[in-house]
Order: C-alpha cells, then sequence, then structure tokens
C-alpha cells in the first residue's frame, strides 16, 4: 500500500479565518457536516484549526475563533507517503492533518481517511514458525 496523501485526502476544504465569530464557524461546520475547520490567515496559509470538540463548550457565540483554535498545526505535502501523515498524527495524538502546497492548505487528511487504506483488506492470521528442525550449532 504505498498511496499518497493527494490519494486520500479530502479536497473539498472549508476554511475560516481568525476574526470569524464562534457561532458562525459552528454554523459553517453544521451546514457543510465537518468536525474541523482550518483556520487560515488572508493568504490562505494556515495559523491554526478548530474542531467540534473546541466549540462543545459553553462560549460566547460573538467571541472571535481565534480564542479557542488550536495554533499548532501540523502540515504534510499531498506528495508525502501516507505513512508520513499517520505517523505526524500518532505521534502527536492529534486526528487531521492539514495538506499545503507552496504553504497554503490544499486538503484535510484525517485518520477516517487513512483507514480507507484497509478497509477493503481482509486480516488473515498467518501460521506460527514452526520449530526449526537443524540441530543447534555446537560451540
Amino acid at each position: 500500500m504505498n498511496a499518497k496523501v493527494d490519494d486520500l485526502m479530502t479536497t473539498h476544504v472549508v476554511t475560516t479565518q481568525p476574526h470569524v465569530s464562534i457561532s458562525h464557524a459552528r454554523t459553517m461546520m453544521a451546514n457543510n457536516k465537518i468536525g474541523a475547520l482550518p483556520v487560515v490567515d488572508s493568504e490562505g496559509k494556515p495559523v491554526g484549526i478548530v474542531s467540534a470538540s473546541d466549540l462543545l463548550a459553553d462560549l460566547k457565540p460573538a467571541s472571535p475563533i481565534k480564542t479557542v483554535m488550536t495554533e499548532k498545526v501540523f502540515t504534510v505535502s499531498p506528495y508525502d507517503d501516507a505513512s508520513v501523515a499517520a505517523r505526524v498524527m500518532k505521534n502527536h495524538k492529534i486526528h487531521r492533518v492539514l495538506v499545503t502546497h507552496e504553504q497554503k492548505v490544499v486538503g484535510v487528511l484525517s485518520a477516517f481517511d487513512l483507514l480507507d487504506l484497509v478497509r477493503d483488506h481482509r486480516f488473515v492470521m498467518k501460521n506460527a514458525p514452526t520449530k526449526s528442525k537443524r540441530k543447534p550449532a555446537r560451540q
């Protein structure tokens, strides 16, 4: 399975900007049926990410999204192997990475997207190794 990030990522990316209200971000996520919004600057470069769980608390709806977004964003290239993205997610205990090209967001890859790699592959248990019939070497 040598899939590239480009093969698995979501390319229809809905983004927001830091000044957008929490209420508006919630509406965007609900209308688009998504679990996270990349937060980008005016040039489209990622500056944060906000997930549905970030918005669960009792927050003031008019507050800007920058007050709850996670500023540490992990990115991968669309040309990276999917294993690179999986390693980043596992090492940092995150559920999605942003896919960037020339520092601009071009996609999102989630842990669920990575599951597509194994979804149609059936696990088959291999037989346990048999005991060697060779005599041990003399010392």
